[in-house]
């Protein structure tokens, strides 16, 4: 069971566009059918400068951000059944409570049981496990991994393999498990097709990763930053594009080099002028383009009607469509075994309180995945 307030360290976001503060946090002990967990690895991700920046209309502050994250199971609340102390376990943004209609039905993994207290910052129970200098901290997607302890409800938490390397397994709370699904389970990607991935960043390369393990036989990476082209096509694009070279819209670009258009397409940047582009580069008739990226606040998409009339498709997706507890295990063994990359996806790896710096790194697009060892 629960013992008392861990002390420790966390990076606070204490207002918008603040560089993150490594502070001494309390972390209260997890309340019925919560959990605590030490965390061990964590990676920045656009979502969380996405919210430091203000332009979140659900970002709260003071907040603890991350929510790419793994570690082991400190304590539990009562009720808690599904895992125990020294667990190993990746929190997930997304939960699982396997209650909901949206549990209950196959063809979504969006779970609403704390969809509205997440929202808030607060646990279930509307109150936070976290103070700093006297003040509440408020929580983080349901996860706030950028801190030694955290306290994520029990339908949060994925119980993984123990032999798994948190420094890497982290990244499958995010990233690359939505960009893996979004070809495999939302695009349901088809041997032999052929498909465009724009934004050549963490989850456009996931994208690419799961279209190849698909069969895909053509896939083209879209990206501005051609620096990005060679993991690109490490990680199986077939070939890569600039929007930049060609005076025509990249969509009729991408028409005359595919005769018609892409089957799949994916936007994995959150640009909405980028989304309309990925959909009008589908092909007539049958042509798929998933939406992956998160644009900002209010922004709205168009296009022509006549687009849909004549065949084609426009999806979105969150967390890659997987139902979260039920699959992170099985991502985490399909890596063990070699069938997923995610190694690759790491290209530094700093101490905690050099956490600023990931941000730099993202921000640069000198990074695909920045891990932060706590």
């Amino acid at each position: 069971m629960a013992s008392g307030v861990i002390k420790c360290k966390a990076a606070v976001a204490w207002g918008a566009g603040k560089p993150l503060s490594i502070e001494e946090v309390e972390v209260a002990p997890p309340k019925a059918h919560e959990v605590r967990i030490k965390i061990v690895a964590t990676a920045v991700c656009h979502t969380d400068a996405y919210t430091l920046s203000g332009a979140d209309p659900e970002g709260c502050f003071p907040v603890i951000l991350g929510h790419e994250g793994a570690g082991i199971v400190e304590s539990v609340g009562e009720g808690v059944t599904k895992v125990k102390k020294g667990d190993t376990v990746i929190p997930l943004y997304i939960p699982q409570c396997g209650e909901c209609k949206f549990c209950k039905n196959p063809k979504t993994n969006l779970c609403q049981k704390i969809r509205i207290t997440q929202g808030k910052g607060v646990m279930p129970d509307g109150t936070s496990r976290f103070t700093c200098k006297g003040k509440q901290i408020y929580h983080f997607m349901g996860t706030s991994t950028f801190s030694e302890y955290t306290v994520v409800a029990d339908i949060s938490v994925a119980k993984i393999d123990a032999a798994a390397p948190l420094d890497k397994v982290c990244l499958l709370g995010c990233g690359i498990s939505t960009g893996y699904g979004a070809a495999v389970n939302t695009a349901k990607v088809e041997p032999g097709s052929t498909c465009a991935v724009f934004g050549l960043g963490g989850v456009g390369l996931a994208v690419i990763m799961g279209c190849k393990i698909a069969g895909a036989s053509r896939i083209i990476g879209i990206d501005i930053n051609k620096d990005k082209y060679a993991k690109a096509k490490e990680f199986g694009a077939t070939e890569c594009i600039s929007p930049q070279d060609s005076k025509k819209p990249i969509q009729e670009v991408l028409v005359e080099m595919t005769d018609g258009g892409v089957d799949y397409s994916f936007e994995c940047i959150g640009n909405v002028g980028v989304m309309r582009a990925a959909l009008e580069a589908c092909h007539k008739g049958w042509g798929v383009s998933v939406i992956v990226g998160v644009a900002a606040a209010g922004q709205e998409i168009s296009t022509r009607p006549f687009q849909l009339v004549t065949g084609r498709t426009w999806k979105g997706t969150a967390f890659g469509g997987w139902k979260s507890v039920d699959n992170v295990p099985k991502l985490v063994t399909d890596y063990m075994s070699k069938k997923i990359k995610v190694d690759e996806f790491v290209t530094h790896t700093l101490p905690f309180d050099k956490i600023n710096e990931a941000f730099e790194l993202m921000h640069s697009g000198k990074s695909i995945r920045t891990v932060l060892k706590l």
